[in-house]
């Protein structure tokens, strides 16, 4: 099974078991709203969404089921966790992790994630001058990076992934081979991996299954393995293949 499809899988019940634990002054089915430049120790709900005023400072855990979360900008939070719904996150915000089952992630420039962000079915977007400290993942949804440095590895199962204006992975870019897709005759589709100008994959680019592979002539990666070789890279020159 699909290493990714495992953590997701204990994700999603972590989740789950942790929603489902009566929290103190939880809303259950109303949205919650931290003011701007105010201090909140967490906020929880169950079917509302979760937003954080510009300048706030959280320093307990955001978590929602249904609905999504929203940090403004010149923000700091602890962890934000949802299960249907997506994450956005502004401009120069520090965040501890990012972690949602159904829904995308958004992360605005200059902002700060200490630990992972995760998702099985949903996009994840780093705008330029983002930094990751740990591993950034999901199983279906495109990934991108714009001028952005993700410091653990990269996986993916079936997402494109876009690296642009020099974003760097300083770990491995891997792309898992599909495990339990496919049931009932359906072929999975066929990831599209680009490797921008000026980005660079410190690690390797691993590859469990076969992909569409470019990577320009002004970027660097530590090597292809797997499925692939770097003779199966496409290689191009201007901004986009």
């Amino acid at each position: 099974m699909s290493k990714v499809l495992v953590k997701s899988a204990f994700t999603v019940g972590l989740l789950i078991m942790l929603m489902a634990v009566p929290v103190y002054g939880a809303s259950v089915n109303k949205s919650i709203k931290v003011d701007a430049g105010s201090e909140s120790d967490g906020a929880t709900t169950v079917n509302g969404s979760v937003s954080v005023g510009a300048g706030a400072v959280v320093t307990g855990t955001l978590k929602t089921v249904n609905g999504k979360i929203r940090v403004d900008e010149n923000s700091r939070i602890e962890n934000a966790v949802t299960v249907n719904g997506s994450l956005s996150v502004a401009d120069n915000v520090q965040a501890q992790s990012l972690t949602t089952v159904n829904g995308s992630v958004s992360v605005g420039e200059n902002s700060t994630i200490d630990g992972e962000i995760g998702a099985v079915n949903g996009r994840i977007t780093l705008e330029s001058g983002v930094t990751v400290a740990a591993d950034v993942g999901n199983v279906n949804g495109d990934i991108e990076f714009e001028g952005s440095v993700v410091s653990g590895n990269v996986k993916t199962v079936s997402g494109n992934v876009d690296l642009r204006d020099g974003a760097v992975i300083k770990g491995d870019l891997i792309i898992e081979k599909p495990s339990m897709w496919g049931w009932g005759g359906k072929k999975s589709r066929v990831p599209e991996i680009v490797i921008g100008p000026g980005s660079r994959v410190e690690g390797k680019i691993v590859l469990e299954r076969e992909v569409k592979l470019y990577i320009s002539d002004s970027a660097e990666v530590g090597g292809v393995e797997g499925e692939m070789s770097m003779s199966d890279a496409v290689r191009f020159s201007g901004n986009r293949p």
